[in-house]
């Protein structure tokens, strides 16, 4: 594909900024249309695990000393995850080895951080405070893009990366639905510091864990360690103050899911030390350590998230828009790989649309493989989540019974988490 075709870019998210990187790095003219004000208008306040479809993502889409800026602004922590019971007792380690190509490795980095990553030389590519409302196909075949501003630009290939709620999708896709799953999730941040670690059984500060309790309530945890080197400037600094958008200090993100009628109905009102509160009333019974994660966090990190997941479809025809991320397969968290699979797609789709040729058959490519692994995640994350907070008593005590039979035996480990 020659670099005179104009790419525009709509969400300036995890992916879109992905894509654009990789685009700009290739000569590829490209705009990102973003609706936030500025960079810093919408901060998420924690870590996302990267792992190697991200990270190699972020290798061959950003300039390589980006790229150092990434790895220079992670988390140390272990990667071994462990399954538990709600008194800690081990079920099953899944141990990961550190890769000796970082891109190949699993990282634990900040979305702020990521993000300042991202944004990083895109000054003259990214337009802040567009609003996208809809697009319309010209005579001439191209894209004429019309934003709430009243404003439009046009461009040869419209791709969009506008979330879960993507307004692209929509008009574009009309029958590719999201819904709810029923299942809602409260997170917070525990302060790792010299003293809180001493609060805690070593295996919640070594690495992410599953807390595996008898029915309808689940706990994930992952600590985001920056040792004591975490930069105060550029690229890994505080943009604002609060413990929630702090993204210099070390901290575990725990998160803890419910199935539909375990928190109480007014959740969606509740003020941050309400629903630590109510989460810290789900678990009252589990170890005291797990209670400690809960009831030390600061409440002002304290913040609900509802479960939503995308339904596959079909194949449809290719054209020139086309889509990545949440914006085609939103995915529950409970795998840890939605941004992992928005990264893939925007290195999958960088590659097509640079690798010359016909731009229309380079999107097919793209959008053929990326439906087959990108909603493989939607149902792999959605079957995760309902195994998180079963209500099946029987079935979580033999999800458990499978977990310590597999730490028994090696070999069947190995196959089992290969």
């Amino acid at each position: 594909m020659t670099t005179n075709k104009h790419v525009a870019i709509i969400g300036g998210g995890i992916g879109g900024l992905c894509l654009a990187q990789g685009l700009h790095k290739a000569g590829v003219k490209v705009t990102v249309y973003e609706r936030d004000r500025t960079p810093s208008a919408r901060l998420q306040g924690y870590r996302v695990h990267i792992d190697p479809n991200g990270a190699r993502a972020l290798r061959d889409c950003l300039p390589p000393h980006l790229w150092q800026s990434f790895l220079d602004t992670t988390g140390t922590g272990g990667q071994d995850f462990g399954f538990l019971t709600e008194q800690l007792e081990l079920l099953a380690m899944i141990e990961t080895p550190k890769a000796a190509d970082p891109a190949d490795d699993h990282h634990s980095v900040s979305r702020i951080t990521l993000r300042q990553v991202l944004l990083s030389g895109l000054e003259d590519v990214v337009r802040f405070g567009k609003t996208y409302e809809r697009y319309e196909r010209q005579a001439d075949g191209r894209i004429r893009l019309h934003f709430a501003d009243g404003s439009s630009a046009v461009a040869d290939i419209l791709v969009g990366a506008d979330g879960g709620t993507s307004r692209v999708r929509r008009q574009y896709l009309p029958h590719a639905e999201r819904v709810d799953t029923g299942i809602t999730t409260a997170a917070g941040k525990f302060p790792l510091t010299a003293e809180t670690r001493r609060l805690l059984a070593r295996r919640l500060t070594d690495g992410p864990n599953n807390v595996i309790a008898p029915k309808g309530v689940g706990l994930f945890c992952a600590p985001h360690d920056l040792g004591e080197a975490a930069p105060r400037t550029g690229i890994g600094a505080t943009e604002h103050e609060g413990a929630l958008l702090d993204n210099t200090s070390s901290y575990i993100l725990w998160a803890v899911g419910a199935a539909e009628g375990r928190f109480p109905a007014d959740l969606a009102e509740l003020t941050g030390p309400q629903l630590q509160a109510a989460v810290a009333g789900l678990i009252s019974t589990w170890h005291p350590d797990l209670r400690t994660l809960i009831e030390r966090s600061h409440p002002d990190t304290v913040t609900l998230l509802p479960i939503r997941t995308s339904i596959p479809i079909a194949a449809w025809e290719p054209t020139t828009v086309t889509l990545l991320g949440d914006a085609i397969h939103s995915m529950t968290p409970m795998r840890g790989i939605g941004a992992n699979t928005a990264l893939r797609d925007a290195r999958l789709l960088t590659l097509a649309l640079t690798g010359g040729g016909d731009e229309l058959a380079a999107i097919a490519r793209y959008e053929e493989q990326m439906r087959e692994y990108g909603f493989a995640a939607v149902r792999d994350s959605l079957r995760s989540a309902h195994q998180f907070v079963g209500d099946n008593r029987l079935a979580r005590m033999g999800f458990k019974t499978f977990l310590r039979t597999v730490q028994r035996f090696p070999s069947l480990k190995a196959k089992v988490f290969s």
